[in-house]
C-alpha cells in the first residue's frame, strides 16, 4: 500500500454496501471500513487517521448524525471532511445533512463515476486547505519569531540610549531595573482602580515598563560639573538641571521624526521624561502641571523615581533605609504624588523591597534592609 494514497473511512452497517463502496475506491485509495458508529470510533483512534469519512446516516444505535457530531466535538477529528452516503432521497434529508457541516450529500443507489468525482473533489480541497493551514502556521511562527527579534532590538536599544545617562551618572547603578520593576507593581495595584483602569491596560503596562528606563535620558545634555556635582546645587545650577526633562522629550521627540510616524512606547516615554518630576500640588517642573493635568505614566514614575532615590547612595547623600522612604513617600500623599498612587505603593511595599534588594547596588544592601518589628513584619 503506498503510504501517500488518502485513507478513506467508509461506515455502513450492511456488509453489502461496505463491500460496494471498498470495490469503487480501492484501487485509488487507501479503505478501511466501520459497520457501526462505535466501531468507527475505534477505527479513527488507530493510524492511518482518514482524509474523508463516507457516513450512512441510517444505522442500530449510533447513527450517522450522532456519529458527526461526537466527531465534530473532538478537536482530532473535527476537521476530516464527511460525505453522508444514504438512500434517503429527499431534498430535506440532504438540507439537513449540509446544514449540520457535511461536506457533500450522496444517494444510494452510487453512481460510481459521480462517487468518484466527489470523493476526488473532496479530496482535493482537503489537501488545499491542509497546505494552507500549514502555510499559516508557518507564516505565524515565523511573523513571531522576526517579532521576538524586532522586540529585542528594541528593548536593547532603549537600554543602550537610558544607559547613556547612567553613564555619565555612575551611582544610579541598577536604577532602570529598579525603577521599571516599581512602575510595573503600581500600574499592575492600579489596573482595576476606576480612575485608571480605561489607561492601565495590559498592553499599556507593558508599553509604560518599556518606556520607563528613558525617564533621565534628557541628562546626558547637563554638564558633568552640575550632573556630578557632590554638593548642593546653586539656585542657577538647579535650573540647568531641571532641563533634563525638556532635553528629554525633545530628544524622544525628534526620534520620533526621525522614523516620520508615532510609535507607540516613545509617546509615553516623552509624557514620562517631560513631566516625571510634577507634583500632584503643581510646585513640581518644568510646566507646574496638578492632579489629573499630570499624565498617569508620569505620575507613576514620578514615585518610582523619588523612592530609588531616597534608597539610593549618591555622591551627596547616604541611602535611607526602607521604612525611611516608605515614611517620605507616604508623607507626599496628595501633595508630591496622587493620593491614590501612594496608597497603591503602601499595598505593593513588600513587593518594592523585594525588587530594591534584588537589584540593589553592592554598597547600598547593606544600608537599604527594612527595619522588623517584634513580630517580624516591616515597620510601617
Amino acid at each position: 500500500m503506498d503510504d501517500s494514497q488518502p485513507t478513506i473511512l467508509i461506515v455502513d452497517d450492511a456488509p453489502e454496501n461496505l463491500a460496494v463502496l471498498s470495490e469503487l475506491l480501492q484501487s485509488e485509495y487507501r479503505v478501511r471500513a466501520a459497520t457501526s458508529g462505535e466501531r468507527a470510533l475505534k477505527v479513527i483512534k488507530t493510524p492511518p487517521k482518514p482524509d474523508l469519512i463516507l457516513l450512512d446516516v441510517m444505522m442500530p444505535g449510533m447513527n450517522g448524525y450522532t456519529l458527526f457530531d461526537r466527531l465534530r466535538v473532538d478537536p482530532e477529528t473535527a476537521d476530516i471532511p464527511v460525505i453522508f452516503v444514504t438512500a434517503m432521497d429527499s431534498t430535506e434529508a440532504e438540507i439537513q445533512a449540509l446544514d449540520v457541516g457535511a461536506v457533500d450529500y450522496i444517494v444510494k443507489p452510487i453512481v460510481p463515476p459521480i462517487l468518484r468525482a466527489r470523493v476526488h473533489t473532496q479530496l482535493e480541497l482537503k489537501r488545499a486547505r491542509d497546505w494552507l493551514k500549514n502555510q499559516n502556521s508557518y507564516l505565524e511562527a515565523e511573523l513571531q519569531r522576526r517579532m521576538s527579534e524586532v522586540l529585542a532590538i528594541q528593548d536593547v536599544g532603549i537600554h543602550a540610549l537610558a544607559h547613556l545617562a547612567e553613564i555619565r551618572d555612575p551611582e544610579t547603578g541598577n536604577h532602570l531595573r529598579r525603577t521599571q520593576g516599581y512602575v510595573r507593581a503600581l500600574a499592575e495595584e492600579l489596573s482595576t482602580h476606576p480612575r485608571f483602569k480605561d489607561f492601565l491596560t495590559p498592553h499599556n503596562i507593558e508599553f509604560l515598563v518599556k518606556s520607563a528606563p528613558l525617564h533621565d535620558i534628557g541628562k546626558v545634555g547637563i554638564p558633568d560639573h552640575i550632573l556630578l556635582k557632590p554638593g548642593k546645587l546653586t539656585p542657577e545650577e538647579w535650573e540647568i538641571m531641571k532641563t533634563h526633562t525638556r532635553l528629554g522629550r525633545d530628544a524622544i521627540e525628534q526620534a520620533e521624526r526621525d522614523v516620520d510616524r508615532q510609535i507607540e512606547f516613545l509617546a509615553m516615554a516623552k509624557e514620562i521624561a517631560h513631566y516625571h518630576h510634577e507634583r500632584w500640588d503643581g510646585t513640581g517642573y518644568p510646566e507646574g502641571l496638578a492632579g489629573d493635568q499630570i499624565p498617569i505614566a508620569a505620575r507613576l514614575m514620578a514615585l518610582a523615581d523619588v523612592f530609588d532615590a531616597l534608597i539610593s547612595q549618591r555622591v551627596y547623600k547616604q541611602p535611607l533605609l526602607f521604612d525611611e522612604a516608605y515614611r517620605i513617600i507616604v508623607a507626599g500623599r496628595g501633595s508630591h504624588f496622587d493620593p491614590d498612587v501612594v496608597d497603591a505603593f503602601i499595598a505593593r511595599f513588600p513587593e518594592f523591597c523585594t525588587i530594591a534588594t534584588r537589584y540593589g547596588d553592592l554598597e547600598e544592601k547593606a544600608a537599604c534592609k527594612p527595619l522588623a518589628g517584634a513580630n517580624g513584619s516591616i515597620l510601617t
